[in-house]
């Protein structure tokens, strides 16, 4: 039976976080899972793309925006399952099977993973905990949380939009009702929490939030986005 997922991973300068993220993807190809890998490149000028090529990845390059990189690498895609992780995102052991449980089981529905940072104490857990919170009860993942998505689905719900922020929350909103949690905890970088602070980073992200459920344009939230630095 052919494989039935492509992996789409945008990157803009990630050689330091892609090789983790590539490594424990390896299960699903071993596994016979993961049909192909693509990586949707936002002009890296780093060793991100040698390692895209060296594993043997299909490269789409165009122009740093994450909705829009996340809307062409899923165009170029040629799996009947589409899973979207960031970079500095590592998926624990086990995850193949869980994904094929819920590919089995969850055809209608899409799917992300459990949030936890890579560093240890009190306040990664306490954010992490409240984006599963988030997630869980008002539907809304974010990027680093993962999307395993159908293609069926995901061209239902029309696609990533092609907007520089926001763009999972908006393609969570279009899933609402359709998507479920499994079993499987995504392990991101700590990084810049750690280098802003674990509250003040999380009390800008969910500022910008709340700032676009109210109608704040993604462009000029963007501007606001890259002055503080990415959510993750």
């Amino acid at each position: 039976m052919r494989a039935a997922l492509s992996v789409i991973i945008p990157t803009l300068n990630a050689e330091k976080q892609l090789p983790a993220c590539l490594s424990a993807l390896m299960e699903g190809l071993e596994a016979g899972l993961v049909r192909e890998l693509v990586i949707s490149d936002g002009g890296s000028s780093d060793a991100t793309l040698r390692i895209a090529d060296e594993v043997g990845a299909v490269v789409i390059a165009s122009e740093a925006s994450r909705g829009g990189q996340l809307r062409r690498g899923m165009q170029a895609a040629q799996g009947d399952w589409l899973l979207v992780l960031h970079a500095d995102t590592v998926l624990d052991p086990g995850w193949s099977e869980s994904v094929l449980d819920h590919i089995a089981a969850h055809p209608e529905r899409a799917g992300y993973f459990r949030l936890r940072f890579d560093a240890a104490g009190l306040a990664p857990r306490v954010v992490a905990g409240w984006a599963n919170f988030r997630a869980r009860f008002f539907g809304l993942p974010y990027g680093d949380q993962g999307l395993l998505i159908s293609r069926d689905l995901y061209d239902g719900a029309g696609g990533f939009d092609d907007q520089p922020l926001m763009e999972d929350v908006a393609m969570a909103r279009q899933l609402r009702g359709q998507l479920r949690q499994i079993p499987v905890t995504a392990r991101t970088s700590a990084a810049r929490y750690v280098k802003e602070g674990w509250f003040r980073r999380g009390g800008r992200n969910l500022w910008i939030l709340l700032r676009y459920l109210s109608g704040a344009d993604p462009r000029d939230l963007a501007r606001s986005y890259r002055r503080s630095g990415p959510r993750s």
